[in-house]
């Protein structure tokens, strides 16, 4: 199915689009009265997705590229828990806290770094805030197998959390001593024992191939017992080694990192490997069984895309909660402040806690939806776009489809009057594909030190 030797020579630094436009081209110059306006303005039908910020770390994972504060004190937790609440009243004067809630997300950090007592309190408040939840909400946890024990997962289900994922990364000691992650299999294996035991429909487990000291072999071990632990999803991530963003990252030594043909080896078996043992490809990184409610989606051509990753819960306000959560609407995005100082006097000032975003021009919403249908999908309707926005395809992306020749002449995508649709070797490069139809990658495209590298 896959032709990897066409693959390679495609390697080049490039957006990972959990966003478009990215969130380079953020800033200020989308004030805090206009990001009031965008919610004021807001469909009251719309359904919303709320997305909590829990940014608290005990240690520093070296590979990591998430917003986080490190912290070994009670107070701090106490105190984010207060303006976290104080942040929910404030948007509540925003906002109809009313609407359907379909999607409840806690990303980090490390949300059950808080304990039982502390995520309860956090849950209790959110659902006395926002109270029309749907019977079939999505409403799920990132979690560090290393932070988390049976009282913090009963409060999870009691509250109807129904999803969690897992950070695995790699089950090497050598790898996870040199990312400074000791997290031996027995814990990992006790975490996916309490998920099942209270009820959670999908479990989710994180790798990453790319760290230091992987090779095929080794890699292959961690696949074997990830595989064993029955998952019903899996990401597989591409290493993005971004020092210059990332500060811990500059405590890799880089030589130890793989070198690409190794990768390229690893990402090669891993797709053989759990296709072999009943999981199906979705995109560039993820797995799942068979029988997930994103394969329906996909064949329907209803899959989704956001901060959270692949969903099936689209058209709903995306709402970011806490420090440097980002929310989405249907022309604009919006982040809070990433300084803890900075985030702490907006709302004791009365404020939300924005500090920049983006509202998108209709270009920006024309170049949106074709790039998120074909990272979502990897196809694209050109009829039901062109109904959408009244204009022509062909001529008004010209330019991109000159550049996608090679790309059809490679079998890596089929371009027709009707749609473009990627062959499985053109999904796995589906960023290199959606870069075309991004009018903001002139300015970037000389800095190899912007995005991390497709390949």
């Amino acid at each position: 199915m896959f032709d990897f030797d066409k693959f390679t020579q495609y390697s080049k630094p490039g957006p990972r689009y959990t966003s478009y436009p990215t969130a380079l081209e953020f800033s200020d110059a989308f004030g805090y009265a206009a990001y009031l306006d965008k919610l004021k303005g807001q469909d009251p039908k719309s359904p919303l997705s709320l997305y909590f910020h829990l940014p608290f770390c005990k240690n520093a994972c070296y590979f990591c590229g998430c917003n986080v504060v490190f912290t070994s004190k009670e107070d701090k937790k106490e105190r984010y828990i207060d303006y976290l609440l104080r942040e929910m009243e404030i948007l509540a004067q925003h906002i109809d806290t009313s609407r359907p809630v379909i999607q409840l997300h806690f990303g980090g950090g490390t949300p059950t770094f808080f304990d039982a007592e502390q995520l309860g309190r956090i849950i209790r408040a959110i659902k006395s805030r926002f109270t029309n939840f749907t019977g079939d909400a999505e409403i799920s946890c990132e979690i560090d197998p290393r932070h988390i024990n049976e009282e913090q997962m009963k409060v999870m289900s009691d509250a109807g959390f129904n999803r969690v994922s897992f950070g695995i990364q790699d089950f090497d000691e050598k790898v996870q001593v040199a990312v400074h992650r000791v997290q031996p299999y027995e814990i990992t294996k006790a975490a996916m024992d309490l998920a099942r035991k209270y009820n959670m429909v999908s479990v989710n487990v994180d790798l990453i191939y790319g760290l230091p000291y992987q090779n095929l072999e080794t890699f292959k071990k961690t696949l074997e017992l990830s595989v064993s632990l029955d998952p019903d999803r899996f990401a597989v991530f591409n290493y993005a080694h971004i020092p210059w963003l990332k500060k811990t990252m500059r405590k890799i030594d880089e030589t130890t990192l793989p070198l690409p043909a190794e990768k390229l080896s690893i990402m090669r078996y891993t797709i053989d490997y759990m296709e072999s043992k009943g999981y199906k490809m979705i995109g560039m990184d993820h797995f799942a069984k068979p029988q997930d409610e994103l394969f329906k989606a996909i064949e329907k051509g209803e899959l989704h895309r956001n901060f959270q990753g692949y969903t099936t819960k689209g058209g709903a306000d995306l709402i970011g909660i806490g420090l440097t959560s980002i929310g989405e609407g249907a022309d604009y995005y919006a982040q809070n402040f990433k300084e803890m100082a900075e985030y702490e006097a907006a709302i004791d000032a009365g404020r939300l806690p924005f500090e920049r975003g983006i509202a998108l021009t209709e270009d920006d919403r024309i170049r949106q939806y074709v790039i998120m249908e074909l990272m979502s999908n990897f196809k694209l309707d050109i009829g039901r776009f062109e109904s959408m926005f009244n204009v022509t395809f062909s001529n008004y992306f010209s330019d991109a489809l000159e550049s996608l020749k090679p790309f059809e002449n490679d079998g890596l995508l089929s371009i027709t009057p009707k749609s473009i649709e990627c062959s499985p070797t053109g999904t796995l490069l589906i960023r290199n594909i959606a870069m075309a139809f991004d009018a903001y990658m002139h300015v970037h495209a000389k800095s190899d030190k912007t995005f991390s590298k497709t390949v």
